[in-house]
């Protein structure tokens, strides 16, 4: 879903319209790699590494990789062997991202594009937190996945050391965005990220939703102190 508009919004509000986002995404595409690697202090390729490896991709498995973005992450993905599919409902990223050799689809979380049983393996890196309806986004993935496949969810989360959680949210609604402004094409979406960090579920509480979903074997691991967390789980 891609904006039309001459002036698409730069920020979406967190009740997080699906066109709204959408455009949001088209009006960062063009530096979204170098924002989120300044942003993270270069953590962003760490983070891609232990979900593929969270993954244990094989060659010949078919991967899905939903909000794949710019899909830099896919490509990370296909240096398993693995056949890996790039999906997104920015049309934008996508094209910021067309020389990157994998197949690129696009694609609404909420209602996906393909049929059940499909994927050996699917992940969502840093986007479930951007749909509306996240148990609707979690069902389609189970949905797509074939009996015991795998799922890993690499998200934002809660540092576990609460000093350090304190330090955190302060850079979050304040460094962060001054920090956009230096090196992103859209500060004001950087708002809209550090609002939505916020307000996302802790590790305890996207586990239960994705076992709520229909997922066996949920479990997770904390990145960075629990800045990031990558929830792993069978279909």
């Amino acid at each position: 879903m891609a904006s039309t508009g001459a002036n698409p919004p730069q920020r979406a509000s967190l009740e997080k319209d699906p066109a709204e986002v959408a455009a949001m995404f088209d009006g960062v595409a063009r530096r979204y790699d170098i924002t989120n690697t300044v942003l993270s202090f270069g953590q962003d390729r760490g983070w891609r590494k232990k979900t593929r490896k969270a993954l244990d991709l094989r060659p010949g498995d078919i991967v899905l990789d939903l909000a794949a973005g710019t899909a830099v992450s896919t490509v990370e993905l296909a240096s398993s062997g693995a056949h890996c599919v790039a999906a997104d409902f920015s049309l934008g990223m996508l094209k910021a991202g067309a020389h990157r050799d994998v197949p690129k689809v696009a694609a609404d979380a909420l209602s996906l594009p393909f049929a059940d049983d499909s994927f050996d393996a699917a992940t969502i890196s840093f986007g479930l937190r951007n749909v509306n309806d996240v148990p609707t986004a979690l069902a389609e993935l189970r949905r797509v996945l074939k009996p015991g496949g795998r799922l890993v969810v690499c998200e934002f989360s809660t540092p576990t050391f609460k000093p350090f959680r304190t330090v955190y949210m302060e850079y979050l609604m304040k460094a962060l965005p001054a920090v956009a402004t230096k090196v992103s094409s859209s500060p004001d979406a950087y708002v809209y990220l550090a609002e939505s960090i916020r307000a996302w579920p802790d590790q305890f509480a996207l586990g239960d939703l994705i076992r709520d979903a229909g997922f066996d074997q949920v479990r997770w691991q904390n990145m960075t102190g629990g800045i990031a967390a990558i929830h792993s789980a069978r279909a």
